[in-house]
């Protein structure tokens, strides 16, 4: 099996955001904008609009352009040459964003659509969520609330570089009842561009739209069977034919998703974003905890967790967390960090918590658990309430937990981990006052608990799950997920 294609975006630059020709594609509203925004800046480089200033000022992660500027210095040498490569005629220098449609329903499963949507941000790709149902609100499997920017019926015009279906139940099913959706999917199959799906969605939507015959294609254990009706059915991690990429379930959807950006891109820009997401080496190995001074994590009866999130939070890791958890029957408490239930998370995926920090705080926790992100973390760090309440924790010997940037911003600048080891995201353990266990993906020491980043999100959750549950339950849980085999 062999996911490389060579595009022809991997052998081009351009520094500024692409937008699609209005001669290929109906633009969206935000397209539209941006296609302005460029041009006002061909007309006057010197003086780029108040827009783009911004963007260039505050361009912090790979999300936030469509894709790393590179420029090549033997091919624009001048500023004249530079000027001439920006035409926006159907020149070989021209290049695009690569247009991505994810849609959303009630019943979706929110792991496999974030860690879709995230990681093809990661990459550059423009990528609209679109919710299949009446409102952009959409209530994914296990609680998790994410809003949607745009009605699919708003896209149904536009051309697209990769249409991507996550998985869960019903949320297949009522993307295969959704006739605007088969409809955008049969035409994306039908010009012979890219589409995919995942867990459930292989075999109840594709499947059932007549879109995988004589391909071969995976889908999650349990509709194998019906999969196996409408093509020849395998059990790969991911398996991509032709056009069509498949995969099992939550625990290869990581997978699932890089080779979606090497598809869309090539083998090098699905490095450069597998990188800092801390992959496993080797899919389906039994994950592994590293704990010190054991203790048991008590509860009773029911272990109830606290999980905030705030603008900038790393939404794979924030929902990994919350998914997991909930499968293993925890009462989970998402609790917005901020003045609205609604946060837009590091790579603008759009959650919904329960309830915000100020009610929350009324309650007590057998846990209180930090995602990632930077703006995410910042914000934890500032938030007096959320700090004086983990302090609460720590001084009566409650678990508490971070992972990625929130270790090293939140936990260790507030005293934390005192004489405690832990771990962070690589670029931040420099922060850490002991770096003895850094190297370590899930470190457990005592009643503290931490982790790397996205990667290990589901090591880490299956972590807490273990120290609650007791491990058995754990790898039951990573086996139903196909995390591990």
């Amino acid at each position: 099996m062999t996911w490389r294609i060579r595009s022809r975006s991997s052998q081009r630059s351009h520094p500024l955001p692409p937008y699609p020709s209005t001669t290929e594609t109906k633009l969206l509203p935000a397209q539209r904008a941006r296609a302005d925004t460029s041009r006002r800046y061909l007309k006057n480089p010197k003086k780029p609009p108040k827009g783009m200033a911004l963007l260039q000022l505050h361009h912090l992660s790979l999300h936030s352009l469509p894709f790393t500027p590179k420029l090549h210095h033997s091919r624009f040498s001048t500023r004249k040459s530079l000027r001439f490569s920006f035409s926006f005629s159907a020149s070989a220098s021209t290049t695009m964003a690569k247009q991505v449609l994810v849609p959303v329903a009630n019943g979706t499963e929110p792991m496999e659509a974030v860690i879709t949507i995230d990681v093809l941000r990661r990459s550059g790709a423009e990528v609209m969520v679109a919710s299949v149902e009446k409102e952009l609100r959409v209530d994914a499997c296990h609680g998790v609330k994410i809003v949607a920017d745009a009605l699919v019926g708003d896209c149904k015009d536009t051309g697209f570089d990769l249409i991507a279906l996550p998985g869960g139940m019903p949320g297949a099913t009522n993307f295969k009842d959704c006739a605007v959706l088969e409809s955008v999917v049969k035409k994306q199959a039908a010009d012979g561009r890219l589409y995919a799906a995942v867990c459930a969605s292989p075999a109840v939507a594709l499947g059932s739209w007549g879109l995988l015959k004589g391909l071969k294609a995976t889908c999650y254990p349990s509709f194998m069977e019906q999969l196996s009706s409408c093509a020849t059915a395998v059990e790969s991690i991911v398996q991509q034919d032709g056009k069509v990429v498949t995969s099992r379930g939550p625990g290869t959807t990581m997978e699932f998703s890089v080779a979606l950006v090497e598809q869309l891109y090539d083998k090098e820009k699905a490095d450069e974003v597998s990188g800092p997401l801390l992959l496993r080496p080797n899919h389906g190995d039994e994950y592994k905890v590293i704990e010190l001074n054991p203790m048991e994590w008590k509860c009773n009866n029911i272990p109830q967790i606290l999980v905030p999130i705030a603008d900038g939070s790393e939404e794979m890791e924030a929902v990994m967390i919350i998914d997991i958890l909930r499968r293993a029957k925890a009462n989970v408490v998402v609790a917005s960090v901020g003045d609205n239930l609604e946060i837009l998370a590091s790579r603008k995926v759009k959650l919904v918590a329960d309830m915000l920090l100020d009610e929350a705080a009324k309650l007590s926790y057998d846990l209180i658990v930090l995602p990632g992100g930077l703006g995410g973390a910042q914000a934890f760090a500032n938030s007096d309430k959320l700090v004086n309440m983990l302090k609460k924790q720590a001084e009566s010997n409650k678990p508490y937990g971070a992972i990625c940037a929130s270790p090293a911003l939140v936990l260790e600048p507030h005293g934390l981990l005192k004489g405690k080891k832990a771990t962070a995201f690589p670029a931040m353990c420099n922060k850490l006052s002991d770096q003895s266990f850094i190297d370590n993906r899930v470190v457990v020491d005592g009643n503290l608990i931490t982790s790397r980043g996205p990667g290990t999100s589901m090591e880490f959750a299956l972590g807490i799950v273990e120290k609650f549950f007791g491990r058995p339950k754990a790898l039951e849980l990573a086996k139903v997920m196909l995390f591990v085999h």
